[in-house]
């Protein structure tokens, strides 16, 4: 299982946790279009994280891109069918559904491996630089075992904020969780609030 995701934007924005690699892919094109260049793929790669911190990356070329984009298209797809059934043509989703099961069998995901760190703890790497088939291949399998699990599917959640489209897996204590963001979106909800208050007080 792949360590849950930590972000969906640039390093530079508030920290989105979308509770899943592959829900964290589907933000990448909020509030713009993130995966334009190979450093923008490669800043992504190692902050959601699919790999360990240090990995080397430089191998990540413009190629990259249209497969992840595509990926992520198709991902974004079956997860609105999921919150939204009936809203996707069929035949949309089957191709869908058929493009994500070939990614997950199309290779095997990077293998991970143990080294022991100079103060002696044990730290995780990779065998070899991650390619590009087997980092699909991880979002892909990832997103399989999203949503072909009950339990998860239940707690897919669609941000409440104004115009927002950004999913997550709600883990929150109590299945409380509203926002994609407190720092974001929560807090634009904060302020529209405080305001409607001291409106209501004027009047």
């Amino acid at each position: 299982m792949l360590p849950s995701s930590t972000t969906g934007a640039p390093a530079d924005t508030p920290r989105f946790d979308a509770g899943r690699p592959s829900l964290a892919l589907l933000a990448t094109t909020h509030p713009a279009e993130h995966l334009l260049t190979p450093a923008a793929l490669r800043t992504w790669i190692t902050t959601t994280p699919l790999v360990p911190s240090g990995t080397d990356l430089s191998h990540v070329d413009p190629a990259w891109l249209p497969p992840f984009r595509e990926l992520r298209d198709h991902t974004a797809r079956l997860t609105e069918e999921t919150l939204d059934p009936r809203t996707t043509p069929a035949d949309v989703l089957a191709e869908a559904l058929a493009h994500l099961n070939a990614r997950a069998r199309q290779a095997a995901p990077p293998a991970p491996r143990a080294l022991r760190a100079p103060d002696g703890t044990l730290v995780r790497t990779l065998q070899a630089p991650p390619s590009c088939a087997a980092l699909l291949a991880a979002l892909a399998r990832d997103a399989v075992d999203l949503l072909t699990d009950p339990a998860a599917r239940a707690r897919l959640r669609r941000c409440e904020g104004d115009n927002c489209p950004l999913v997550y897996l709600d883990t929150s204590r109590g299945r409380r969780r509203r926002w994609c963001s407190s720092e974001l979106c929560g807090n634009r909800e904060r302020v529209a609030r405080h305001r409607r208050r001291a409106a209501l007080a004027r009047t």
